[in-house]
């Protein structure tokens, strides 16, 4: 027996028995220590149940594999004793055997260092996605306050350049007309890249297909017809309702880094196709409150302003009158035998000559003033800052101006007009409509298609004809 070998066999059973240097199962205490020390170095914090549960099979898989590498230890003493030449092929068995399992425990640990920095690295990205989400709840909260095109823009623009460094816009909105989108906003636009002002759906693939379009010039890509200089962009249509509201154009405010300029925009689709969505919607409601408002202001018919705004804005104006002492004139506009014309040549063409006679008159008068439909086929005119003569004047015009209709349409139209102005003709402003309808009703009885002015005399009211039938 080897001396020093730490190790005794029975010549009667072959039982082993522990020796000086050996542990209580019979494995070297120096291997084992050395066990222990490597798998102390294997200790890592931070991983999860599942992965510890996972990654747990593959620990006892090396321990496994280490108890082997004791035991052909063992072996090889045992046979050491017997055949020499043998022993000698054992033993380097062992030692290379004792190096793969170190190599597989430091593989091991390889592992481990691994999976903790992926699992890091998907914590990274779990907050930074929380943080993104909460922006885009922020901004939605916001849009629901805005009440124009340029405040949910401003918002926009808030939450893109917190959640897109880098990255500077152009934002388009659809106009009333639904044939064009204006630019309502832009911020960090690359030098070189100028935002045209406005532009053509039937130009743009990404209104065109609804999907986002990444327009590549330098790459050779498909680009829009608006696209115009060297850089390369993403356009992500804003939609909503099955509707085009608008659309956001995306591109980076400095130098590409070096790489594929199209796979990094289109990296970008998928918040930036968030950020659209929460616009479009924004959009779309601000579009319906207009709708509403204007609803609420206008008849649909002539487009012009209805009996309540009317008298809300004259009750307003005269106050500003009073204030001011300027004159506020009215003209009282009634279609002379409307209820004939709508009789003989039917309701819509009765319709297609209100709707002219109004663009005839709001022609004729300037922006500040107010026209609106009073009832029927009667329409009034509020003029603030003018005086009566100027009114007559302007009321005159209205006459021959809502006569040519007469050759738009092919039937005979024409109007009677009622004028008065406060102070002139009118003390009070309550005074100012029945005065300028009851001149409307002497232009009626006087023959029609004339113009007729009240005046105030201290034995009441009387008109004078200014106006004579064209």
């Amino acid at each position: 027996m080897r001396s020093g070998a730490g190790i005794r066999v029975d010549a009667g059973d072959g039982a082993v028995s522990t020796g000086p240097g050996l542990d209580r199962n019979g494995s070297p205490a120096r291997v084992v220590n050395e066990r222990r020390h490597v798998l102390r170095r294997l200790r890592l914090p931070g991983i999860g149940s599942s992965e510890r549960q996972r990654l747990g099979f593959m620990y006892n898989g090396a321990i496994a594999l280490q108890g082997l590498s004791i035991a052909m230890v063992a072996v090889h003493d045992l046979l050491d004793r017997i055949e020499g030449t043998s022993s000698d092929r054992l033993l380097i068995l062992a030692v290379v055997l004792q190096v793969a399992v170190v190599a597989s425990l430091l593989g091991f640990r390889a592992i481990l260092i691994a999976n903790h920095n992926h699992e890091q690295h998907m914590r990274a990205d779990s907050e930074a996605a929380r943080r993104r989400t909460a922006e885009l709840f922020a901004m939605t909260d916001m849009l629901q306050a805005a009440e124009t095109n340029e405040e949910a823009g401003a918002v926009l623009m808030v939450t893109a350049r917190r959640l897109l460094g880098g990255y500077g816009a152009a934002l388009y909105v659809l106009n009333n007309s639904r044939d064009r989108l204006d630019l309502a906003r832009q911020w960090d636009l690359p030098t070189g890249y100028l935002a045209p002002d406005s532009l053509a759906p039937s130009h743009c693939w990404a209104l065109k297909r609804g999907k986002a379009h990444v327009n590549a010039p330098d790459e050779g890509g498909l680009c829009c017809a608006h696209h115009g200089g060297a850089n390369a962009v993403l356009e992500i249509p804003m939609m909503a309702g099955g509707q085009v509201q608008g659309l956001l154009i995306l591109a980076r405010s400095g130098a590409p880094p070096e790489g594929d300029c199209t796979e990094e925009l289109a990296n970008l689709r998928h918040l930036g196709t968030a950020l659209a969505d929460s616009m479009s919607l924004a959009l779309s409601n601000i579009a319906l409150r207009d709708r509403l408002r204007t609803q609420s202001l206008r008849d649909p018919l002539t487009g012009l302003y209805n009996r309540r705004y009317m008298e809300d804005t004259l009750e307003r104006l005269l106050a500003l009158s009073h204030r001011s002492g300027n004159p506020t004139a009215v003209i009282m506009i009634d279609l002379d035998n409307f209820k004939d014309l709508n009789d003989r040549y039917g309701h819509a063409k009765g319709d297609a000559v209100l709707r002219d006679v109004a663009a005839q008159i709001v022609g004729t008068l300037r922006p500040t003033d107010v026209v609106c439909r009073y009832g029927g086929e009667e329409i009034i005119a509020i003029l603030p800052d003018c005086a009566l003569a100027d009114a007559v004047t302007k009321a005159e015009q209205i006459r021959l101006r809502v006569q040519g209709v007469t050759d738009i349409q092919g039937c005979p139209v024409s109007a009677s007009l009622g004028v008065a102005a406060m102070p002139e003709t009118s003390v009070r402003g309550e005074e100012l409509i029945p005065d300028a309808d009851a001149s409307l009703y002497l232009a009626k009885a006087s023959g029609k298609n004339c113009v007729f002015a009240a005046e105030r005399v201290t034995s009441g009211l009387t008109v004078a004809r200014v106006g004579e039938k064209g």
